[in-house]
């Protein structure tokens, strides 16, 4: 009867405990709900349909996301898609960004594994001899040997009543999205340097090339000045002013040089090679006219789901939230589980028989009744983390907009002012023309000849400084946008 007795208590303990697992579905906290951000309806910098007559920055056709991945191959260059292919498989800073990735999807799996019970076991063996001077040894058995054969299975769970380890599986996951959309925002950043730093090498090519052309026109121009002093034509201080222009000339190229040489260094250490390993053929920046890619017309609202910098933050405030409600948790009731089963016999022989089973099985709750206010504080905490993302989600947001802003700003601005430096360039050539003309015809001296070679190299120099910087912003403005990623591709965790 006694037996009977207890099968029913424990049978009632496991429908008690049954019941309980029920209330699972409760969670405390606030739900997630995306913040706000700020937002316009338009950009304020997109070109005017007049600006894009004149053939300058275009609406791409049609009005659809950037090309999904190698957006670079929109600047049509053999050289520079060969280089973007190397970054993915040999960046170290992006192979960081991607180990930090696997780390945060492995810790979800950890956090996961709280849903499910902990089984654990201890088997020992083990030999006693009792003291037979040991305190309250009774006399008719003060000596002897005991062994003890165990083989126990311990199992422990925590109910989730309050959704605690829901909370922290969800905190786990989104972490783990933030780390991805950073991978990508890693992803994107390298490949725009290595365009930008390949943009600095093409202009450093083709500036150096014009300075070779220009050392050759000064020293042609010191020959002539040679010439005529020889001839008692010119003084000597044509000769002497000459001579410091075509020096001068020399050590603005070799001041290129260098200049050249630590872009293609840069270049080389982004796909991963030492920069001993890697040698770029000049080709200068204008030996054909810079391809300018179509950019798609996208509204302020479309850049929240395609810049993973503003997907990372916003992913950062949903775990912040669900801090909020793992705080929140510690207020209330801990439910656990816990369970004993095993055998334990006296020696080997008797180690798995029936009668050497054992089992225990119950519930455990938990409350804090005083803590002198450390919940409260770290609830307080949660929620001052939760606005400190907040903030600082609608600031990456902000610093996205002037980013847009400002390259589609420099876009156009640099179109108009690539024209009127053309018109510049071309009327200081005809000026050292005239000048030359002038000189040898001994109505002008030398001193008009070498204002107008120098404001010609000048103005040469800044066609294709504007060249550069019209190329770099638009890749500037890909990378604003996003370089055609997009929310959709955070991973399912």
């Amino acid at each position: 009867m006694k037996l009977a007795t207890s099968g029913r208590s424990a049978q009632n303990g496991l429908l008690a405990s049954s019941a309980l697992l029920l209330l699972a579905g409760c969670m405390v906290g606030p739900k997630y709900v995306r913040p706000a951000a700020p937002l316009a309806p338009s950009f304020k910098e997109a070109p005017p349909a007049a600006f894009k007559a004149v053939g300058g920055w275009k609406t791409a056709q049609p009005q659809a996301a950037l090309p999904r991945g190698k957006w670079w191959e929109m600047f049509h260059d053999a050289q520079l898609n060969a280089l973007e292919e190397q970054i993915d498989s040999a960046n170290q800073t992006l192979k960081i960004a991607a180990a930090n990735f696997r780390a945060a999807r492995d810790a979800v799996r950890y956090s996961r594994a709280a849903e499910a019970p902990t089984i654990g076991t201890s088997p020992s063996i083990s030999s006693e001899h009792l003291s037979a001077n040991r305190p309250y040894a009774l006399q008719f058995n003060n000596t002897g040997s005991a062994g003890d054969f165990t083989l126990p299975f311990d199992l422990s769970y925590e109910v989730d009543l309050w959704g605690r380890i829901r909370r922290t599986v969800t905190a786990a996951r989104e972490q783990a999205q933030a780390s991805a959309a950073d991978m990508e925002t890693a992803r994107l950043s390298l490949h725009a340097e290595l365009a930008m730093d390949y943009i600095e090498l093409r202009s450093a090519d083709a500036q150096e090339q014009l300075l070779r052309d220009s050392e050759k026109a000064y020293a042609d121009s010191l020959q002539l000045t040679q010439t005529r002093y020889e001839g008692g034509i010119a003084p000597e201080s044509d000769v002497s002013q000459a001579q410091t222009q075509l020096a001068a000339v020399r050590v603005q190229e070799t001041d290129i040089q260098v200049q050249r040489q630590q872009y293609e260094h840069a270049i080389a250490v982004l796909i991963g090679k030492p920069p001993a390993g890697l040698t770029i053929p000049a080709t200068p920046l204008n030996t054909r006219p810079p391809v300018l890619p179509g950019i798609p017309g996208l509204l302020p609202s479309q850049l929240l789901e395609r810049r993973p910098d503003i997907a990372s933050k916003e992913r950062t405030v949903a775990a912040a939230n669900e801090q909020i409600g793992i705080a929140e948790s510690a207020w209330y009731p801990t439910l656990g589980l816990g369970a004993a089963a095993g055998l334990e016999g006296s020696s080997a022989l008797n180690w798995f028989n029936w009668p050497s089973r054992f089992w225990a099985v119950g519930p455990m709750l938990s409350e804090t009744l005083f803590d002198a206010g450390r919940r409260r504080a770290t609830t307080d905490i949660a929620r001052a983390n939760y606005d400190a993302t907040v903030a600082d989600y609608r600031q990456t947001v902000l610093t996205a907009f002037q980013q847009v802003e400002d390259n589609l700003s420099g876009l156009r601005v640099l179109e108009t002012e690539a024209r009127q430096q053309h018109q510049a360039t071309a009327s200081a050539a005809q000026s050292l023309n005239l000048s030359n003309t002038r000189y040898e015809g001994g109505v002008d001296d030398y001193l008009q000849v070498i204002t107008w070679q120098t404001a010609l190299l000048i103005y040469q120099r800044n066609d294709i400084d504007i060249e550069r910087r019209r190329l770099e912003a638009s890749v500037l403005l890909i990378k604003a946008l996003g370089g055609g990623w997009s929310t959709a591709q955070l991973p399912t965790l």
